[in-house]
């Protein structure tokens, strides 16, 4: 099973590695968030379970560093204040908490990067259509139809893939990828 799970992984990189319009749009990606960044904005992510955790890793890649030592860069995953999300669900429903964080938060011309493998997260897609509402950017990181939530991306990166542990593998891995080319555009090379 070991050998498997890591031909799988192998096998999806490489379909990964032969799409040239989804390696396009992880460009576009990049260069939406740069974009942003020198227009005073900030990134906002946001996910479920594993999804939380990727979302929480990239926004620290990029408000913290990922490879080079440079100033910081507002970034943050919509989740982590936990008295805010607790409050919020039990007033408002679980399903609400995303939405009224980046109503909370996010300005016209914010980047949301929305990450969800089926693509059907209820309270991600209406974290979606608030920041569309406010006039962000909105990425979307999923599983291979996006899901309900292809409809409100404005950038889609949908991964050839439906099962859950290797979709969120290329996540982590075009999250990294965008972490480096922001970086790289906005503070040059190490």
């Amino acid at each position: 099973m070991i050998i498997q799970r890591i031909q799988e992984s192998i096998e999806l990189k490489k379909l990964l590695l032969a799409d040239v319009a989804l390696l396009s749009r992880i460009e576009e990606a990049a260069g939406v968030i740069v974009k942003a960044y020198l227009s005073g904005n900030k990134t906002l992510f946001c996910g479920n379970g594993g999804s939380a955790a990727d979302a929480q890793h990239l926004a620290a890649e990029l408000s913290g560093k990922f490879y080079i030592d440079r100033p910081p860069i507002h970034a943050e995953a919509c989740h982590v204040n936990s008295s805010f999300m607790t409050a919020v669900s039990n007033d408002y429903g679980f399903e609400r908490a995303y939405a009224r964080y980046v109503e909370a938060v996010g300005k016209e011309g914010d980047v949301l990067v929305a990450i969800s493998t089926s693509g059907n997260s209820g309270n991600v897609i209406q974290a979606l259509q608030q920041a569309r509402e406010i006039g962000f950017t909105c990425i979307v990181l999923s599983g291979s139809t996006g899901g309900r939530m292809a409809d409100q991306a404005d950038l889609l990166i949908n991964v050839p893939s439906d099962d859950t542990p290797r979709v969120q593998e290329l996540h982590i891995l075009i999250g990294h990828i965008i972490c480096e080319l922001v970086e790289r555009e906005l503070f040059g090379k190490e």
